[in-house]
């Protein structure tokens, strides 16, 4: 029996695969479960700085496994599986490193909400991501429905919901919901997008990701107080004193998370 979450690290990058290609690697609860422990290992290694997440097979994840859902017979037991595969989404949104969803094949369901909860979205060109929940009478969940409706207009969002049809990765690139489209190996691409996170500060990438992602929360003062604390701090840092020496010296920075 296959385990459902491949875990690897390269150099400064994890690399967690979902590996149910039998399955379309649906989310079951094993794989959730085994999901949420890889991004906590990547968050706790020092040498990691920026996970890529992909699907093994012909497709990146075809979303939630129906199979189970259709036994879960009450809403005891359907709430504890929504919980445990929305501690997926919760977790890579609160790492503290980038995350990067490598995206090929299809992105479907639960697999769109996986994929669109990292920092950044890599696909490659013939890649589809697909709001298939109205199929079965359902809405998008895992925090889609949110993650869709503060990036893209609110026509352009009931269509993709309501509509069902697959989504381009040109298209998807266009609305904003991608950051580079490729026409070579997914994985490969997003190793190469990492670049930028890999050379650049870990504690400065960290503060930036948590500040944007909670950015609406805030009033305008309350932003005010967090970027002014944030700075104090990150202004005492030894990546600062690298960065300025570095920047004297004419070249790049070597910066250690400190």
């Amino acid at each position: 029996m296959s385990i459902p979450i491949k875990y690897e690290k390269r150099d400064s990058i994890a690399f967690i695969a979902m590996n149910r290609p039998e399955k379309r690697n649906a989310l079951s609860i094993d794989m959730a479960n085994d999901f949420v422990d890889a991004l906590k290992e990547a968050e706790k290694d020092p040498e990691v700085k920026a996970v890529i997440i992909s699907g093994e097979g012909k497709i990146f994840s075809a979303g939630g496994d129906l199979e189970v859902l259709h036994t879960l017979n009450n809403s005891a037991k359907i709430m504890e599986y929504m919980k445990q595969a929305l501690a997926v989404i919760q977790t890579i949104r609160e790492l503290d490193k980038y995350v990067i969803s490598a995206v090929h094949g299809f992105a479907a369901g639960a697999g769109f909400s996986i994929a669109v909860a990292a920092d950044f979205v890599v696909a490659k060109k013939d890649a589809a991501f697909v709001c298939s929940f109205t199929n079965v009478g359902i809405i998008p969940d895992l925090g889609l429905l949110k993650e869709l409706t503060d990036n893209l207009p609110n026509a352009v969002v009931k269509e993709w919901i309501s509509s069902g049809r697959p989504i381009a990765a040109e298209e998807a690139y266009h609305r904003g919901m991608v950051n580079h489209v490729t026409e070579e190996d997914v994985v490969e691409a997003a190793i190469h997008y990492a670049a930028f996170i890999i050379d650049g500060p870990p504690l400065a990438n960290k503060f930036v990701k948590h500040m944007v992602n909670h950015a609406d929360e805030w009033s305008s003062g309350t932003n005010d107080l967090q970027e002014t604390a944030v700075q104090t701090l990150l202004l005492q840092s030894e990546d600062n004193k690298k960065g300025i020496q570095a920047f004297f010296e004419k070249r790049k920075p070597d910066f250690k998370g400190r």
